[in-house]
């Protein structure tokens, strides 16, 4: 069936992803969505869960944005979706000290070595990545990190997670049975000890999911900063 929308996708009219308007990708109004500036989805009431950064609320028109990034194949969608995460992880960076001058605002001096932060994706299932035929979070990522980096933030995009064992479907449970669900989903495959990391998805749910990555990523020795997504569901947090 995603296959089937994907070729249809590529033959029919092309529509707006957001409100089916007649445009090539996104429209203006839809477009405007993902232009507001990051924000904390604060406070959180996951314990662990590092200082969280969104640019959207996860409804709407947003909400079908990201669908169609993720399960439509709409791959040229990564690109705008890209940029707005690229402003949560900057919100991200800026919320502690600069590492040796690699951080927002830093100097461009010296090699990409242990000072320069690391964004890692939460990584999607080896399943889901099949199914979909694409890995969405980590194609927003890479937009993402070269938007930062063109704007003289030098950061690098690590794949410093993997999943570690199988994790029951999410949808339908609630926070405290999702994170009960993804306790050891995670093993860290990457040196990260002493590094600033932000951690960055898509979406930001109960918040369980970046929580289990920071902690994963933390028990390895990195500085996890903050994580960063494009929209957040609408919740009382």
């Amino acid at each position: 069936m995603r296959l089937l929308e994907t070729l249809l996708d590529l033959v029919l009219p092309q529509r707006c992803a957001g409100c089916g308007a007649r445009a090539s990708s996104l429209c203006h109004p839809c477009a405007a969505r993902l232009a507001a500036a990051a924000h904390r989805v604060w406070p959180s009431p996951v314990r662990g869960l590092p200082t969280p950064w969104t640019v959207a609320t996860y409804e709407g028109p947003v909400r079908a944005v990201i669908v169609a990034h993720k399960e439509r194949g709409r791959l040229a969608l990564a690109r705008p979706l890209g940029l707005a995460l690229a402003k949560s992880i900057r919100a991200a960076l800026n919320t502690g000290p600069p590492d040796d001058g690699a951080g927002v605002g830093g100097s461009q001096r010296g090699v990409e070595g242990v000072g320069v932060p690391i964004v890692v994706p939460v990584p999607s299932s080896a399943e889901a990545v099949r199914e979909r035929g694409h890995d969405a979070t980590r194609r927003m990522v890479a937009v993402a990190v070269r938007e930062i980096r063109r704007t003289g933030v030098r950061a690098v995009r690590a794949d410093a997670l993997r999943h570690r064992r199988r994790v029951a479907d999410q949808a339908g449970l609630s926070a405290a049975a999702r994170t009960v669900n993804l306790v050891g989903a995670f093993e860290v495959v990457a040196r990260v000890a002493g590094r600033r990391v932000v951690v960055a998805d898509d979406v930001i749910t109960s918040g369980a999911t970046l929580a289990e990555a920071a902690r994963a990523l933390r028990a390895a020795g990195a500085d996890v900063v903050g994580v960063a997504t494009v929209a957040a569901t609408p919740r009382r947090w």
